[in-house]
C-alpha cells in the first residue's frame, strides 16, 4: 500500500475533471495533512490519526470550515487507494470542533462610496459590477469574464458553463451606464481578441488587496469582495424578488442556501447610483 503523500500525488493526477482553481484547492488543503500523516501507510492510519490531525489544525487557529475542507479531500484520497472503513469518514471519533457561525456584515452604501474613489477606476468598476449583480468575484477576474462574452446590443454578457459554479451558464444583465464604463475600458469592437480578459489584470487577491487598502485609508471597516454577493442578494430580497429569481440572477442552484447563507439584516438599503459612480470611476 502506498503512504498517505503518494496516494495524494496520484489522487490529484486523477483528477482531470476539475478546474484549475478546484485543483489549487486540492493541493492546500492536503497540504495541512500531509505533514502530519504523509509518511503513513494509507492502511494504517486510523480514525485516531484523523482525530489528532483535527486537534492539531484547530490548535493552530484553523477555523472549522477550513478543517472541514481537509477532511474532505483526505476522506477522498483514502477512498481513491481503495481504504475500507475510510477513518477519515469516520463520525464517531472524528469531530469538527464547534464554532458559532460568523454574521456577515455586507458594506453599507456609504462604505462603497468611500472607498471607490481611492482605487485604480478598473478595481472600481469592477466593484460596481459585483454590487450591481452579485456575480462571483471568479466569474469576473481576468481568467473569467472574456470579450466574446459580451452582448453589447442586450447590455449584457455570459457567465460560461465552466466558470459557473453549478456549470449550467447564465446570463447576466448589466445596468445601462455601468455596462457602457466597462465597454470604454476595451478596443472597438472589431478590434477585439474574443479571448482578451474584460477586466484584465483584475484578480480576486488584487481586488481584495486594492479594497483592503481604500478602506484602511478612508477609515472605515474593511469588507471583501464576496461580502458584495451578500448585499446584492439581501438588497433583492428586500425588494420583494422571488428566491427564484434571485438564484437564476446569481447562480445559485440552491435557494435555502440562498436564503440561508446570503441573505442577512442590512443596516441600509440604499441603492448606488452606478450611473454616476461609473462615471466617476472611468474619470
Amino acid at each position: 500500500m502506498p503512504t498517505l503523500a503518494e496516494a495524494a500525488e496520484r489522487w490529484r493526477a486523477s483528477r482531470v475533471d476539475v478546474t484549475e482553481g478546484t485543483a489549487v484547492g486540492h493541493r492546500v488543503q492536503l497540504g495541512r495533512a500531509l505533514p502530519l500523516l504523509g509518511a503513513r501507510r494509507v492502511d494504517d492510519i486510523t480514525p485516531a490519526d484523523v482525530a489528532e490531525v483535527v486537534a492539531a489544525l484547530h490548535a493552530a487557529g484553523r477555523k472549522r470550515e477550513t478543517i472541514r475542507k481537509t477532511l474532505t479531500a483526505l476522506a477522498q484520497v483514502l477512498d481513491y487507494a481503495g481504504v475500507k472503513d475510510n477513518p477519515a469518514r469516520d463520525r464517531v471519533h472524528v469531530r469538527l470542533p464547534r464554532q458559532e457561525r460568523e454574521e456577515p456584515a455586507p458594506p453599507t452604501a456609504d462604505q462603497i462610496e468611500a472607498v471607490l474613489p481611492l482605487m485604480p477606476h478598473r478595481y472600481a468598476l469592477a466593484v460596481l459590477v459585483l454590487d450591481a449583480t452579485g456575480m462571483r468575484v471568479g466569474e469576473l477576474e481576468e481568467k473569467g469574464l472574456c470579450c466574446g462574452d459580451i452582448d453589447e446590443p442586450n447590455t449584457r454578457w455570459r457567465i460560461r458553463r465552466a466558470l459557473e459554479k453549478g456549470r449550467r451558464g447564465r446570463w447576466v444583465p448589466v445596468p445601462p451606464n455601468l455596462f457602457a464604463a466597462v465597454v470604454t475600458m476595451l478596443p472597438p469592437r472589431e478590434d477585439r481578441d474574443p479571448r482578451r480578459p474584460v477586466f484584465e489584470g483584475v484578480t480576486q487577491e488584487k481586488l481584495r488587496t486594492a479594497i483592503a487598502r481604500a478602506c484602511k485609508a478612508s477609515g472605515t471597516p474593511t469588507w471583501s469582495p464576496h461580502d458584495l454577493r451578500h448585499r446584492r442578494i439581501s438588497l433583492w430580497h428586500r425588494q420583494g424578488e422571488t428566491w427564484a429569481l434571485i438564484g437564476a440572477r446569481v447562480g445559485q442552484r440552491s435557494l435555502s442556501v440562498t436564503a440561508d447563507t446570503y441573505t442577512h439584516v442590512l443596516l441600509d438599503d440604499r441603492e448606488l447610483d452606478h450611473a454616476q459612480l461609473s462615471c466617476d470611476a472611468a474619470g
